[in-house]
């Protein structure tokens, strides 16, 4: 029995959406050159100033807002520490997840596992939060400034810390 054939699709088809794409992507090239104002809705949207998520503080909603608003509320209660320190220690504890947790070291084996971009426990969480900042362990600007008060007490700075803490 003679295997059935697949139906082919014709050339002409791939041709057209070739062409297609490549006049849609002309023509939202040809925009800035024409000096249109505004695209079709087949062009993607550009996001503006409005539309950019920021923190209830105005800095943006990304690892790099939270550490300059951690930064700003440090600066303020005194504590020390600088950008690169903060940024090294939350990249090897949370590779940048405000929502990190460790569920198998030992702190995590005695029912306290590490949370957060700096992975702190609740308990010291707890004893080193700072007023100003959010009482969740998982709020970035909370975690890393209180992860960061703790540091100072223990290590003199959060720029001494270069291992688990």
């Amino acid at each position: 029995m003679p295997a059935a054939a697949t139906p082919r699709r014709a050339r002409t088809s791939r041709l057209v959406r070739t062409l297609a794409a490549a006049g849609t992507g002309a023509a939202v090239l040809a925009l800035p050159i024409i000096g249109a104002t505004s695209a079709s809705a087949a062009t993607p949207a550009v996001a503006t100033a409005a539309t950019i998520s920021t923190t209830p503080a105005g800095y943006p909603n990304n690892l790099d807002g939270w550490i300059r608003e951690s930064l700003a509320i440090m600066a303020q209660k005194g504590i020390p520490g600088s950008y690169n320190g903060i940024h090294r220690n939350v990249i090897r504890e949370s590779s940048g997840n405000p929502n990190a947790i460790n569920l198998w070291d030992s702190n995590a084996a005695k029912g306290i596992p590490s949370k957060g971009l700096l992975q702190v426990i609740d308990p010291t969480f707890n004893a080193y939060h700072v007023a100003g900042t959010s009482f969740n362990i998982y709020d970035p600007v909370a975690n890393i400034t209180a992860a960061c008060n703790y540091a100072a007490h223990r290590y003199g700075s959060i720029d001494n810390v270069f291992g688990a803490y």
